[in-house]
């Protein structure tokens, strides 16, 4: 019959879900980054030989924390929500349907 309908109306999301889902990821976002440029304050901090303080692993972490902490609070929604926005099934890859 007519399922085309039918499987549009489920595949999208709806506006509360997506608000649910970039909630929820800012916050994994937020974390993930900033420890991933904790992280590369390390490998900096060994490259450019800064100098070393006790106990944290480079002297001006916190800055690469913030920045991290902003850019994955702000990329990880968008990417969960642009591949849940994608069209799924047999030809959703197939940018000639004919």
């Amino acid at each position: 019959m007519d399922e085309g309908a039918g499987s549009a109306s489920e595949a999208r999301i709806s506006v509360a879900r997506r608000m649910a889902i970039g909630c929820f990821t800012s916050w994994l976002g937020l974390v993930s980054g900033g420890m991933i440029f904790v992280l590369l304050s390390k490998f900096v901090a060994y490259v450019t030989h800064g100098p070393a303080c006790d106990g944290i692993p480079s002297c001006n972490w916190y800055i690469y924390a913030l920045v991290g902490a902003g850019i994955g609070a702000v990329t990880l929604p968008i990417l969960v929500l642009w591949v849940l926005g994608k069209p799924t099934g047999p030809n959703a890859g197939n940018i000639f349907r004919g």
